[in-house]
């Protein structure tokens, strides 16, 4: 069995396992919470209940882009508060107290007001999140304080305040199709690093904080992601296709760096997974990982790159 605080494979591409006849390893499983063993891919995940799932996800999140936005927003709310209560049951794991209510809180209302107020409302909802924060510290007592306020702080920084950017995004014109677009990089920076890293990975990227991610992968989400951005440019953008490279390279960028960091954050805290409750995913931060940190960055290059945006 794997060690229980290697980090999931991601965007980056993975290394395979080693075979059964390469040094007598036994083939890559993974127990259930009964103690089973689950057989599961080459590179560690369920790999049909993982798609079944990310399609599920995907269509939820594309049905609300194109045909109900408050939807959307209702789904960025719900991943955010997911997202902070994955992350405070870890940090409370390691004795650090951070508290649900005031994150919810903040989950709740930094999509909202992005959409109906723009950058300055969900920069003002951040401010007040923040505050609330430290009151609720204050009225419960000084114990570890410090550390509450600051791990509670950098949960909505990492997780809300990021992900609002995707409502600020879909609130440009023809935000859906932008969103979109984010959308199709990311799933198209996962899949081709899968596909690559497991086939022809062999020198990792970040060895000691996610040793499965390869840079044969990252050349692999490179190259499918510019693919897909050349083509999300013509067809659905309707810009020069030059466009799809810097948004293609920078979402690939931007997302392995949201995958290595969420890897870092798991291997600090001992865990595996954040949560268990998407079948093949692990948690709601082990699928946001990529989006997070990929969706202000296509927010801020569209502002330059596209005309209209802004």
């Amino acid at each position: 069995m794997s060690n229980p605080t290697e980090p999931s494979e991601g965007a980056a591409g993975s290394l395979p396992e080693p075979s059964p006849d390469a040094g007598g390893l036994e083939p890559k499983t993974r127990r259930s919470s009964r103690g089973t063993k689950k057989k599961t891919s080459r590179a560690g995940r369920d790999l049909p209940a993982a798609i079944v799932v990310g399609l599920l996800l995907l269509a939820v999140v594309l049905t609300g882009l194109f045909w109900l936005p408050l939807a959307f927003v209702a789904t960025v709310a719900v991943f955010g508060v997911v997202g902070c209560w994955e992350i405070a049951r870890a940090l409370n794991g390691t004795g650090i107290d951070t508290p649900l209510v005031p994150l919810a809180v903040g989950g709740i209302a930094m999509p909202f007001s992005a959409y109906y107020g723009g950058l300055e409302a969900l920069g003002l909802a951040f401010t007040a999140s923040a505050l609330l924060v430290f009151f609720w510290r204050i009225f419960e007592g000084p114990a570890k304080s410090v550390a509450s306020v600051v791990g509670s702080i950098f949960v909505l920084t990492w997780v809300p305040l990021l992900l609002s950017f995707a409502v600020l995004l879909l609130n440009e014109p023809r935000g859906y199709l932008l969103v979109t677009t984010m959308l199709l990089l990311v799933v198209s920076n996962d899949t081709f690093g899968y596909l690559v890293g497991v086939l022809f990975g062999k020198r990792p990227m970040a060895p000691k904080i996610s040793p499965k991610k390869s840079w044969e992968g990252f050349a692999g989400s490179v190259a499918g992601a510019t693919a897909v951005g050349i083509a999300a440019a013509v067809f659905l953008l309707d810009v020069p296709w030059w466009v799809g490279i810097p948004l293609a390279v920078a979402t690939v960028t931007a997302a392995t760096a949201g995958d290595l960091s969420e890897s870092m954050v798991k291997r600090e805290l001992g865990i595996k997974d954040m949560s268990n409750i998407l079948p093949g995913h692990g948690g709601v931060m082990d699928r946001l990982d990529s989006v997070v940190f990929a969706v202000p960055v296509t927010y801020i290059l569209t502002i330059f790159l596209i005309p209209g945006a802004r």
